[in-house]
């Protein structure tokens, strides 16, 4: 719909801009004032924010667009980019917190001690990982379950597995994946909640055999492995952003592989990494050290 400022543009050609504010009850110093905004070039960094708001499919905020189009050459302030999204009618994803029950402790299991608690932050990838596990929705009011890896240092996906049961295996697996990419050096601390999964004998000795050091977190105390479990819901809402479920679990598999072997991995800039992705931080990381 025609505004009344443009409808004075269009007919100022034929009536004085004085009589038509006067007949549409706007001040004359408005209507410049407007024209003057109007009649500015587009800003270069418009069509960039507009890619790359498209690009990563509303999932970057204010503070990731304008890392995103700073390392692009535009330099852009947050409010800007706040108002250009107001203007647009865009909004970004928000997070849902919600997590249902995942972790089942047994009991009965012999397991290590927290090696992180008063220890400093590990400062080179493959020094500690953390593990956990979440649920995915499938149509029909079905699950399946979804366990990582991830590097603490790099925020990078090490390993993962999805499947239809959450048994031991679906850890193991993801772990086997992550140690056959990684070839962490002895000494690594793996560290979990105190889910039976995590204490089973079967991963207790896997990850000896790795030459690790399995770390679990305190009974009660979800704290301990908040990082593991802190990009879950980030997660639910870039994969399903309108809260849908996947049709089938080898559609979850494929969007799951894409979505962490490429995107987040690759991509996605980290706010903790510097508003870089795992894999530039972890490229830099290499490049300081020769």
């Amino acid at each position: 719909m025609m505004s009344r400022y443009q409808f004075i543009e269009q007919e100022a050609t034929t009536e004085p801009v004085q009589v038509l504010c006067r007949v549409l009850h706007v001040s004359p110093a408005g209507y410049y004032q407007w024209l003057g905004r109007a009649a500015r070039p587009t800003p270069s960094w418009e069509p960039a924010a507009t890619a790359a708001f498209s690009r990563h499919a509303q999932r970057y905020g204010t503070r990731r667009l304008r890392a995103e189009l700073r390392a692009e050459g535009h330099a852009i302030g947050r409010y800007a980019l706040r108002s250009w999204l107001r203007r647009r009618g865009l909004r970004a994803l928000s997070t849902r917190p919600q997590r249902p029950r995942t972790t089942v402790a047994d009991p009965a299991a012999v397991v290590a001690e927290n090696l992180l608690l008063g220890q400093p932050a590990p400062t080179a990838p493959n020094q500690v990982w953390v593990g956990d596990i979440t649920y995915l929705p499938l149509v029909g009011g079905r699950w399946c379950y979804l366990a990582t890896w991830r590097d603490t240092c790099s925020r990078r996906v090490v390993g993962w597995h999805l499947d239809q049961h959450m048994p031991t295996e679906l850890v193991l697996t993801a772990l086997e994946q992550a140690l056959t990419l990684r070839q962490p050096a002895p000494g690594l601390i793996i560290h979990a909640d105190r889910g039976s999964q995590y204490t089973s004998a079967a991963c207790r000795a896997r990850i000896e055999k790795a030459q690790a050091l399995a770390s679990y977190s305190r009974p009660g105390n979800p704290y301990d492995n908040a990082q593991a479990e802190a990009g879950w819901s980030t997660l639910k809402t870039e994969l399903l952003p309108h809260g849908g479920a996947f049709t089938s679990l080898e559609e979850a598999r494929l969007e799951v592989a894409y979505y962490l072997d490429t995107y987040f991995n690759l991509d996605r800039r980290h706010s903790a990494l510097g508003y870089r992705s795992p894999h530039q931080f972890e490229r830099d990381f290499q490049t300081g050290l020769s």
